[in-house]
Parts: C-alpha cells; sequence; structure tokens
C-alpha cells in the first residue's frame, strides 16, 4: 500500500483519535499476507493486508480472535477493522509487544481455561482457513464424521486434484473408514480451539502473559490442539503437568496425536509437497495398524 492515510483516517474516526503522524513499518516473518506496522500519533497497530478477493479469511480470522477473546482465557490481539481498502483486503488489529517464548505453566492453565469454552455441536460459525488452504467449519454433533468429511477426507480430495501419491490417497482413504477405533471409549466434547496451534503462533507479553495470533478456530476435540503443539516441537512436560491439572488427558491421546496431525501434514503436502507426502504415507500406514 503506498498510500496510508485513508486507512488511518478511517481509524481515527473509529476509535476518536486526534490527527497524528502517519507511519508504516514492514514487518517481517509472514509467509501469506504482507505485514506492517502502523503508527498514528502516539497508537500503534498491526496491519496485514493480501488480495481483495480473501478478504473473508481475514474476516474469519477477526471472528476466531474475537471468539478466543470472549473466553477470556489467552490473550488475542484486539481486531478494530477488516475491510478493502485501495486495492487490499485489510484487517487492522492491536500491535502487541513480545517478549519471546511464553511461560510453559501459564500457556498451559490459559489454553486449558479456552478448551474448558464448550459449544454444543463440532464446527464453527464461519469456514476459515488452514494456512493458505479453505478449512470447512460446517457444525456437526457426530465427531468421527465432521473429522472424517472436513479434515481428512477434505485433504485427500485436495491430494487427488495435486496428483500426489495415488497409494497415499488409498490409503488415507481406508483410515478415513476406520476412524472408529479410535474411539471406542473416548467421547471428546466440542471445545473452542486456535486450531493452528504450533510454536511460532504463540509468544508472551511484555508481562509474561501468554499471547496466540493467526487462529483457524473451531470447536473440536482439545486433543487436536495439544498434538498440533507436538508436530514440530514439544511444550514440554511441565506443560502437560500443569495442562492436566484443568483439563484431564485421556490415557489414549498418543493414539490420535497422530491421527490428528495427520491433518496438518496433509495440508503441507498440499501446499508445498516436497517430503510432506511421504510423511503423510509414513503416518496412515501406522494408524491403519493400531
Amino acid at each position: 500500500m503506498t498510500d496510508w492515510q485513508p486507512l488511518a483516517t478511517s481509524l481515527a474516526e473509529q476509535l476518536q483519535l486526534p490527527p497524528g503522524e502517519v507511519r508504516a513499518t514492514p514487518v517481517h516473518g509472514g509467509d501469506i499476507n504482507q505485514a506492517w506496522k502502523l503508527e498514528l500519533g502516539d497508537r500503534e497497530f498491526f496491519v496485514k493486508l493480501n488480495r481483495p478477493e480473501r478478504l473473508p479469511m481475514f474476516d474469519a480470522e477477526r471472528a476466531g480472535l474475537e471468539a478466543i477473546r470472549h473466553s477470556a482465557s489467552l490473550r488475542v490481539p484486539e481486531v478494530f477493522l477488516t475491510g478493502q481498502m485501495a486495492g487490499h483486503a485489510v484487517i487492522v488489529m492491536e500491535f502487541i509487544e513480545l517478549a519471546g517464548q511464553v511461560d510453559a505453566g501459564r500457556l498451559a492453565v490459559a489454553l486449558a481455561a479456552m478448551h474448558n469454552c464448550f459449544n454444543d455441536r463440532f464446527g464453527f460459525y464461519a469456514d476459515n482457513t488452514i494456512g493458505s488452504t479453505a478449512q470447512v467449519n460446517t457444525f456437526n454433533n457426530d465427531w468421527i464424521d465432521f473429522w472424517r468429511r472436513h479434515r481428512l477426507s477434505f485433504q485427500l480430495e485436495l491430494a487427488a486434484r495435486n496428483h500426489l501419491d495415488s497409494s497415499l490417497i488409498d490409503r488415507g482413504y481406508r483410515l478415513a473408514g476406520e476412524l472408529d477405533k479410535f474411539f471406542t471409549t473416548y467421547q471428546p466434547r466440542p471445545s473452542l480451539l486456535h486450531g493452528d496451534l504450533w510454536s511460532g503462533n504463540q509468544a508472551a507479553d511484555l508481562q509474561g502473559n501468554p499471547v496466540v495470533y493467526d487462529p483457524a478456530c473451531y470447536f473440536g476435540d482439545h486433543e487436536a490442539d495439544l498434538a498440533m503443539m507436538e508436530l514440530f516441537g514439544h511444550p514440554g512436560k511441565r506443560f502437560f503437568a500443569s495442562y492436566s491439572e484443568h483439563f484431564p488427558v485421556d490415557a489414549d491421546y498418543p493414539r490420535r496425536r497422530e491421527l490428528y496431525n495427520l491433518y496438518h501434514v496433509l495440508n503441507h503436502a498440499n501446499l508445498f509437497g516436497g517430503g510432506y507426502g511421504a510423511q503423510a504415507r509414513r503416518m496412515i500406514e501406522m494408524l491403519l495398524v493400531q
């Protein structure tokens, strides 16, 4: 964006801010959007830009951030504006100064509080995205059917369109038909989930409060968030010990962890190719023999 004044004017009118100098500085680290720090007088905002047709992605992000914010658990940036401006889709939110890695115990307690916010069905009020991939959140009373339709089968359909290994797809559909075996004694409740809770989407503010961002929210099995936290690392024993005091973790969680993370590995295979397809195939074979 070359002219920030219209956006600054909209923000000033909405928030009843006095006129002030407008400065915009690029922020590095985003893969999907352009990210900027916008300074308007003595106020700071975080702005993300994308193509105009990606506005629904920002509207869905706003819905997720507001759902987490209303849960009074984890800190998220407050969203002030979404819309189209100067040929871009725009989302403007609070700029939070981050202090680095979050304390495992504080994160565990806050995350458990969010997961203890329940809905009567699985899904969400709007579809959203996981990375840049569409994520369907049509409400469903049946968790297994929800996961089969809108998570596993959705990614397998994408894999077929992307001409990934046909044996991976065939074996994946076989697994989709056997999901009941992972839930013989376990019935999840529809917890509010972040949905994309890898380490890059969590931090701490200057007061040490856990902060999360870039959500892909829906109501689902709380284990799906826990599994994602272990996909590219591990939150540590202290995290799980603290979390379990506030939301017990079922003994068979490790079996379902790979099932839930298969969704994200398939998504990476569809987005990036490379070795993710082979990783997904190994995960499917391991899950089939359980």
